[in-house]
C-alpha cells in the first residue's frame, strides 16, 4: 500500500461511521499510527512520520506512524499500540484449547487487543446482521478455511453464544476462536454450557505497568495511578471526570442490568461507590449495608455480581492452619486505580497516597500470570500482614510486599509468616528497583527485590 496512494482520496471528505471504521482497521495490517481527536466524519487532516514517534526516522523507513485527526458520530479512538504480552498469551492458550475466552471491564481494549491478528475474521456480535448468521453457524463455518482465527466480539449478545462456540470447537476443531466479553461466562444464563475442556480463559486488566514503560510510552507512575489503565484515560493529558462518570452509567446499564436484571439503580451504584472508595480494605458485609441501606443479602448478591462482572477483585486469606490468623474475612480491591483516584475525588497523587495504589498495580501483574485461586493475603489478629502470598506448590508458598521505596520495607511481619510456613520465595515489589538483588535479614530469611515486570518472569 502506497502512502501517496492514500492521501489524496481521504484529504478533508466526509466518511460515513462504516467507511471510517473500514479504512482505521484497513490500515492496522500495514502501519503504525494514531488517531488524536475525533469530532465529526470529516478526516481534516493526515500527518505521517517515519518510525513510532513523531520527528524520528527509522533507517528501513517501512514502519510509518499516522496522526489522524477526524471526527466521529459516536467513540473515540486511541492510539494502536501493539501489546505482545498478551498476543503471546492468546497464542499459547490455542495451543492448548481452540476456543479462548477474553474477558474485562469494557473499554480495556479487547476489541483493540483482538484486531491485532489481521487476518482474523472478525464478527462484532453486536450487529444483527452478526445475530442473524450466527443463529445457524454451521454455513458460516463451513466457508472459513483450516487454522482461519475468528474472533465473536462481545459474544454474550448472541441468543445461545455457548451453542456457537460448542458447535465450532466440537465440528470445527481446526479453528482458533477469540471470543470476547466484559464479564465471564457465568455473568449470563445465556451460557448453557460451561465449555469444559474446550476453552482457556484469559482476563485482560487495565494496562500493566510493565505495559505502560515498554508499550505505551507512560513512565510516569502518579500518571498510571491517578488516571487509571484503561487506554483512554491513561493515554489522556489531563484527567477527565466525564469519562469516568460516562462509564459507570454504561457498566450499570450494559453489563448489570442487562446480566443480572439489578433494578434498584441508586442502591447499587451507591454501593459501588463504597466499594470503590473502601478499596483494599477488608471486607465488612454488614457496615457496607449500613452505608448503602441495602439488606445484608442483598450487599452480597451485588458484589458477587461486581466480581463475576471484573469490576472488584475478592482476595480471600491464606489459610495454614495458625490460631491466629484470619481466616474468613477477603480484601476487596477495585479494578482499577483511576476509578479509586476518581471516587475519592484525587487530582493529584500523595506521598501517602501511592502505597495502596501500587497495590493494585501489583495485583494486576500478578493475576496476569498466577491463577486466581492461588492468589491470597495473610494476615493475623494482632495486625501483622503479608499483601500477597502465591501458593506455588504442595507445601510452597511465597510471601510478596508492595513497596514504593525498598529502603522501607520491614521484615517484622515476613519473620512472623516464615516461622509459620517457612517454605517459599520471599519478594518485595517496588517501581523504583530496576534489577533484582537480594538481602539477607536473619539466618533464615532472605528477601529478593524485583522490578514487578521479572516476577514469575519465564527463565
Amino acid at each position: 500500500m502506497s502512502l501517496s496512494a492514500i492521501l489524496p482520496p481521504l484529504q478533508n471528505r466526509q466518511f460515513s461511521t462504516h467507511e471510517i471504521g473500514h479504512f482505521y482497521f484497513a490500515l492496522i495490517g500495514h502501519y503504525h499510527f494514531a488517531v488524536t481527536e475525533i469530532n465529526d466524519r470529516t478526516i481534516s487532516g493526515l500527518s505521517f512520520t517515519k518510525n513510532v514517534g513523531v520527528g524520528r526516522e527509522k533507517a528501513s523507513g517501512l514502519d510509518w506512524y499516522i496522526n489522524l485527526t477526524f471526527r466521529r458520530l459516536y467513540g473515540n479512538y486511541i492510539p494502536m499500540v501493539n501489546r505482545p504480552f498478551w498476543t503471546t498469551r492468546i497464542q499459547k492458550a490455542w495451543k492448548k484449547r481452540p476456543i479462548v475466552w477474553l474477558s474485562g471491564v469494557r473499554r480495556v481494549g479487547k476489541t483493540t487487543l483482538a484486531r491485532m491478528f489481521p487476518r482474523a475474521t472478525y464478527q462484532n456480535c453486536d450487529l444483527p446482521s452478526v445475530t442473524r448468521q450466527l443463529v445457524d453457524p454451521e454455513p458460516f463455518y463451513e466457508g472459513l478455511g483450516k487454522g482461519v482465527i475468528v474472533i465473536f466480539d462481545e459474544i454474550h449478545r448472541l441468543e445461545d453464544p455457548s451453542r456457537v462456540l460448542k458447535i465450532a470447537a466440537d465440528a470445527y476443531p481446526h479453528l482458533r476462536i477469540l471470543a470476547t466479553g466484559s464479564s465471564t461466562l457465568a455473568a449470563t444464563r445465556k451460557f448453557r454450557d460451561s465449555l469444559t475442556g474446550r476453552k482457556q480463559t484469559i482476563y485482560l486488566p487495565p494496562v500493566l505497568w510493565s505495559e505502560c514503560i515498554e508499550d505505551f510510552g507512560v513512565k510516569d507512575l502518579d500518571h498510571r495511578l491517578l488516571h487509571g489503565g484503561l487506554p483512554e484515560p491513561l493515554l489522556s493529558a489531563t484527567k477527565d471526570a466525564a469519562f469516568f462518570s460516562e462509564w459507570m452509567d454504561s457498566f450499570y446499564a450494559r453489563d448489570i442490568q442487562e446480566l443480572f436484571g439489578i433494578r434498584n439503580r441508586t442502591g447499587f451504584m451507591k454501593l459501588l461507590h463504597l466499594m470503590l472508595r473502601q478499596s483494599g480494605g477488608l471486607l465488612d458485609y454488614t457496615n457496607l449495608a449500613h452505608l448503602s441501606d441495602l439488606s445484608r443479602h442483598t450487599v452480597k448478591a451485588h458484589i458477587e455480581a461486581l466480581s463475576i462482572a471484573h469490576a472488584v477483585f475478592l482476595l480471600s486469606p491464606f489459610q495454614g492452619g495458625g490460631r491466629r490468623e484470619i481466616t474468613r474475612r477477603p480484601k476487596c480491591y477495585a479494578f482499577d486505580t483511576g476509578f479509586v483516584t476518581f471516587v475519592r475525588g484525587w487530582e493529584s497523587i500523595r506521598e501517602d497516597d501511592r502505597g495502596l495504589l501500587w497495590e493494585h498495580i501489583v495485583l494486576d501483574a500478578l493475576r496476569a500470570v498466577v491463577d486466581d485461586r492461588n492468589l491470597l493475603y495473610w494476615r493475623d489478629k494482632s495486625g501483622r500482614e503479608v499483601d500477597f502470598v502465591v501458593r506455588s506448590g504442595r507445601q510452597q508458598v511465597d510471601a510478596i510486599e508492595c513497596k514504593i521505596n525498598p529502603d522501607s520495607f520491614e521484615h517484622a511481619a515476613l519473620s512472623v509468616f516464615r516461622s509459620l510456613y517457612p517454605q517459599g520465595r520471599n519478594y518485595v515489589i517496588s517501581p523504583n528497583v530496576k534489577t533484582t538483588f537480594r538481602r539477607r535479614y536473619n539466618d533464615n530469611l532472605r528477601v529478593d527485590f524485583t522490578p514487578v515486570k521479572q516476577l514469575y518472569a519465564p527463565k
